[in-house]
């Protein structure tokens, strides 16, 4: 029992469904906790600093720098829908253990109730779903740290609601020296406790391996993270996309080796940060995903899908980010985020 962790873990992989894409609950979990992960393309497990928002994205990434770190973050999502976080992080010296609090969640709106034919009787119903957040990490050794957050999720869907439990575990290698950071991260692990209908769907459940790397003489920190690793082949199959028959009558045949370097791109994501100024105050983001680029740009018409892009200040005692993703013709999200060290204050 020296390792209570390893045992939750455990339990939990027994009661994880298969995932099959479509069929799953909770996919707001996947959604960025903060401008910045926004900014960087929507997945950031391989960075350690005083941002506690990153513990959402890997628990192991809690570290000693955001003790009494408070952040609020607000998602201004498609069609009126919103999805925001709220963190803190606090350590704990005796145990030599940092942890942290947080609530995700996203509101749906309001929909005018209606029958199958299509009339509306003049009600409405909202929609919504919230995650609650505890999370811990310590280090293990010199340059390992491994960490755990448990959330409890609640969704309500006009009269149907559903719980959950998942988990995320992580562990990272990290050399201070060189700010190069190796991140392993499972993510969403759990089951639904009570479903909408009596159907059980599975969790968005998502193995992630990333690296961040700090150049030495250029305040730039580049990301590449490969998610989606406890799925295959993640290709959209689109039949719109399909030639049944070529000019000469003949079925063509599909070019399997342009296939397979498409998925292994789609299983990538990249990212870069410059960091200026004497104390970092100004920081210039960019990301690039290409599966959403694949799966949500239009063969007909140039965008800007896959492609994410913002900027972060620091302001008195408060640090102040904006990130843009682009991921469709039709539009962007815009996510803002504000946060303080509560130390400064007392």
């Amino acid at each position: 029992m020296k390792y209570p962790g390893f045992i939750i873990l455990l339990l939990l992989s027994f009661t994880a469904s298969a995932q099959t894409s479509g069929k799953r609950s909770f996919n707001f979990l996947t959604l960025p906790p903060s401008a910045r992960v926004t900014a960087l393309g929507g997945i950031l497990p391989a960075v350690m600093d005083d941002d506690i928002n990153l513990a959402l994205s890997n628990p192991a990434s809690l570290n000693d720098k955001m003790h009494n770190q408070l952040s609020f973050s607000h998602n201004f999502h498609f069609a009126d829908i919103h999805n925001g976080y709220v963190a803190y992080g606090h350590s704990i010296k005796t145990w030599d253990i940092n942890t942290h609090i947080g609530v995700q969640y996203v509101d749906y709106g309001a929909f005018d109730n209606a029958d199958i034919t299509g009339y509306q009787d003049g009600t409405a119903y909202k929609a919504g779903e919230t995650a609650v957040i505890i999370g811990a990490s310590k280090k293990i050794a010199e340059r390992i740290s491994v960490g755990m957050n448990l959330k409890g999720i609640f969704s309500h869907l006009e009269s149907y609601t559903s719980t959950g439990i998942v988990s995320d575990i992580g562990i990272n290698y990290f050399k201070d020296s060189s700010d190069f950071v190796l991140a392993f991260v499972i993510k969403n692990l759990g089951s639904e406790l009570t479903t909408y209908n009596g159907t059980r769907f599975g969790t968005p459940l998502d193995i992630q391996i990333g690296f961040s790397k700090r150049l030495a003489h250029l305040p730039f920190r580049f990301s590449i993270i490969a998610h989606d690793l406890n799925k295959g082949n993640i290709r959209y199959d689109d039949p719109d996309l399909k030639q049944s028959t070529n000019i000469f009558g003949e079925t063509p045949k599909e070019n399997d080796l342009k296939n397979s370097i498409d998925n292994i791109f789609r299983h990538l994501s990249f990212n870069g940060e410059f960091l200026l100024g004497k104390h970092e105050n100004l920081r210039i983001r960019a990301g690039y995903s290409h599966q959403r680029r694949k799966e949500l740009s239009l063969s007909t018409f140039r965008s800007l899908a896959g492609f994410s892009l913002g900027f972060g200040i620091k302001v008195s005692y408060f640090k102040l980010d904006y990130g843009v993703g682009y991921y469709h013709l039709a539009g962007a999200t815009n996510h803002l985020t504000i946060r303080t060290d509560l130390g400064q204050f007392f």
